[in-house]
């Protein structure tokens, strides 16, 4: 089989770099939406037989970047492609992993299965928000880690003393184990109580030893950053941390996240760039590249090679 890539219309750029790791040329295809808002899509080069990568992110248009998702991998298959992957950096509705209220969408779970009727295969995608979601497919699914890129360009680009590593709740305690080891930093857990569906917390301490400390605060992502906010005054106003930095892996900021970041006494944040970063404009912000991981996965699956050492921290 051939290697074809194919970009939806998210994250461009994305996909591109993922093509030049690669040494191949993006499949030519055509995307555009008619006035009334339909989408139409045409790949124009042939695909039959071939192993194909579909490269589609989550941006603020996450509805309409999930059909043009569904609609490029039900081409591939009418266009006869021998395997497709979907390839999502951030897997769009990954938060709404849970029934946590009656008469509630496990949109997750959604997401899924309409990949799988749409035709896909296979799925790619870098961090979720928890891990059950990985059970929610029916066809075989790769997580990727950010942890070893993350850890690495912290390790080359700051200086890491007299730091502690900060999970923002108890979800996110067992994720921030792999960076603990990984930087050789202590480690303490945000007390954080979510209240209703607006997006607002109350932080009811912190577990853990931050006086005098510089906080690394490491999440998954974050929406509208007032976790983040009020997690970075408890632990300088009560908890005694000297300074607040944070690190989320994928940036999907809604719409006033970043005036409130910025405005935040957080002084440095650092993400990856599973989600362009075009649309919002963070201050001090460090955006740690993980296209050639995704590249390397490709190839490897691609290959049929093992993957698992990917997410291995060296």
């Amino acid at each position: 089989m051939r290697l074809k890539i194919i970009g939806g219309s998210s994250h461009r750029d994305f996909t591109k770099k993922i093509c030049a790791h690669l040494g191949i040329e993006e499949t030519k295809a055509n995307s555009f939406t008619f006035s009334n808002n339909n989408r139409f899509f045409t790949i124009d080069e042939p695909v039959r037989g071939d192993d194909v990568f579909v490269v589609q992110t989550q941006t603020r248009s996450v509805d309409a970047d999930v059909m043009e998702l569904l609609i490029i991998i039900r081409t591939l298959r009418d266009a006869s492609a021998d395997r497709i992957t979907a390839v999502m950096p951030y897997l769009p509705y990954a938060r709404s992993d849970k029934k946590d209220q009656p008469r509630v969408c496990i949109t997750a779970r959604l997401i899924a299965d309409l990949l799988q009727t749409a035709g896909a295969n296979r799925a790619l995608v870098m961090e979720m928000h928890s891990q059950q979601i990985q059970g929610f497919f029916s066809i075989p699914c790769d997580q990727l880690l950010a942890a070893p890129d993350v850890i690495q360009y912290l390790k080359t680009n700051w200086n890491l003393e007299n730091y502690v590593v900060v999970a923002g709740d108890a979800g996110a305690a067992k994720m921030i184990k792999r960076y603990a080891d990984g930087l050789n930093m202590p480690v303490a857990m945000m007390d954080k109580r979510r209240l209703g569906n607006d997006e607002s917390v109350v932080i009811k301490g912190v577990m853990g030893d931050v006086k005098g400390k510089k906080a690394l605060i490491i999440d998954d992502e974050t929406l509208s950053g007032r976790t983040l906010i009020e997690d970075a005054k408890f632990l300088l106003e009560t908890a005694g941390a000297i300074s607040v930095d944070s690190c989320f892996i994928h940036a999907n900021l809604g719409e006033g996240a970043a005036e409130r970041l910025n405005a935040s006494p957080i002084q440095k944040f650092i993400t990856t760039d599973t989600i362009p970063s075009s649309h919002f404009n963070l201050r001090n912000l460090e955006v740690v590249p993980v296209s050639h991981r995704f590249a390397e996965m490709i190839k490897r699956i691609h290959n049929n090679e093992s993957v698992k050492s990917l997410n291995d921290i060296t």
